[in-house]
């Protein structure tokens, strides 16, 4: 936007909001996606066990710090996605923050829920369990395991605060997702 003409630049869109809610007017779908998308983030795998023992996974790319005293981190789950329901009851999991040579990782975890999972673990993943044998993907940047604090309803989505118990990170460029596609950070 130039200061001068208050008008958005060539290319961009700009949302007409109703001073009194706050709200946009013409609120549309894929354009808010879009301008979300346009803010880079890094990209996480979630873990668990879901209620009859079997290994979940989910690809996310909501994952925030909230406190460092105590711990505390969130991501969120869509309330369509095959397993919210699982995440939403388990009282461990386990984020891991993915590398930047975890594409293929990400995007299977992102996938249907069959491509996931083999014979009860994970399908070409190699994994090894941690804390409450929750299963961690190898590899990644950063390992959170969590121990469930809150979760809250934010509108299609379950916000999922954790209590951070144990970390574990080394040293590698981290994976982003940027305008819809998977990038590495460098």
């Amino acid at each position: 936007m130039t200061e001068q003409n208050n008008k958005p630049d060539e290319g961009h869109s700009r949302f007409a909001f109703d001073q009194s809610h706050g709200l946009p007017i013409d609120h549309d779908r894929r354009a808010f996606r879009a301008a979300l998308g346009r803010f880079p983030t890094g990209v996480a795998v979630v873990t668990a066990q879901g209620a009859e023992g079997q290994p979940i996974g989910i690809t996310i790319n909501s994952f925030s710090s909230v406190s460092l005293e105590p711990p505390l981190v969130l991501w969120s789950v869509d309330h369509q996605a095959s397993r919210a329901a699982d995440f939403i009851r388990a009282e461990h999991f386990v984020v891991s923050v993915m590398a930047e040579d975890q594409g293929q990782l990400a995007r299977q975890f992102a996938g249907p829920e069959d491509k996931r999972f083999q014979d009860g673990r994970f399908h070409h993943v190699e994994w090894h369990p941690l804390g409450e044998d929750i299963p961690i993907p190898e590899g990644a940047v950063a390992v959170f395991l969590c121990r469930k604090y809150a979760d809250y309803p934010g509108g299609d989505h379950r916000i999922i605060v954790g209590q951070v118990e144990q970390v574990i990170s080394r040293t590698a460029n981290a994976l982003l997702f940027h305008d819809g596609v998977l990038r590495p950070l460098a």
